[in-house]
């Protein structure tokens, strides 16, 4: 099972519902044989590691392709120029300038160059780790490097890995980037369940519906958790019951939750209140995936 943590903007609480969720999960699954994974796929700047101590199992830098001009070769067509959507290339004279930045890796320009003149090479993206925290409970992160301006290559690269190593036995926790633009798209493409997780006021409120048009719009069945419940209003609440969207948490809003998260504490060793709702966000996960089954 692969569930995807979400939201429609930053500091909902997508972190500390991820890693709550998979340290509570670890601890119900023990001497079960029921494994968990946690990912955090938000490259550009990934927090779940602050909360965590394992052991490094292994670690692995991450390239794109992208192409490469070779002047001797090339016979100045412009068809590579023409063919690239995203203005990658550009003839300056009697040379070709190529913005890596740009590039997709769609490999058109390459394959359709009559004289093999832009061969794809390596360019350094990023670095992905993995640890094991204890038995039954493995973390990883990607990491983009500074200055690359593309995250969602490394995150499908990302995604790929956990495909072609952790099968569908693992409970499997995306910590996804904030927002609703490709990186995120990206991070959930494989998840059988989104969590959308918000909060109750008029930014939290607004970002949520863009986050729900998304999801509708990928075809991602989805539940919404708000988190620090017990501030602002109860627009969010009534709304997902208007439109008939499983709420499955509503996590409280507690000064001693802030205060744990300062100090890169994990919430639910300290408050019951925590570990009861991520109890019954577990159910509610499981609830919406049997019915999917």
């Amino acid at each position: 099972m692969q569930i995807a943590i979400a939201s429609g903007k930053g500091g909902t609480g997508k972190t500390t519902l991820a890693v709550n969720l998979a340290m509570l999960l670890s601890e119900k699954f023990a001497g079960t044989g029921q494994k968990v994974l946690l990912t955090d796929m938000d490259v550009e700047e990934p927090n779940s590691g602050l909360f965590l101590n394992g052991e490094l199992i292994d670690e692995e830098v991450k390239y794109r392709l992208v192409p490469e001009w070779i002047e001797d070769k090339c016979t100045l067509c412009k068809r590579c120029a023409n063919i690239c959507e995203y203005n990658a290339l550009a003839f300056l004279g009697i040379s070709v300038m190529i913005f890596p930045e740009l590039c997709h890796s769609c490999y058109a320009c390459s394959d359709l160059c009559p004289e093999d003149a832009l061969p794809m090479v390596k360019h350094r993206m990023g670095m992905t780790k993995r640890y094991r925290l204890n038995a039954n409970l493995h973390f990883m992160e990607s990491r983009i490097d500074i200055g690359v301006e593309q995250a969602t290559p490394l995150i499908e690269q990302t995604r790929k890995f956990i495909t072609e190593n952790y099968d569908k036995s693992w409970f499997t926790i995306l910590d996804a980037p904030p927002g609703t633009s490709c990186p995120v798209m990206e991070a959930v493409k494989d998840a059988d369940l989104v969590v959308l997780i918000t909060e109750p006021t008029p930014f939290g409120f607004h970002d949520l519906k863009l986050a729900i048009d998304t999801m509708k719009e990928l075809k991602k069945k989805y539940a919404v958790v708000i988190n620090k419940y017990g501030i602002g209003n109860d627009n969010v609440l009534s709304y997902c019951q208007n439109e008939k969207i499983p709420v499955i948490g509503k996590i409280p809003h507690l000064m001693e939750a802030a205060k744990l998260y300062s100090k890169g504490k994990i919430m639910i060793d300290k408050l019951p209140e925590i570990k009861k709702e991520m109890e019954k966000i577990y159910s509610g996960i499981c609830k919406l995936t049997e019915e999917k089954a």
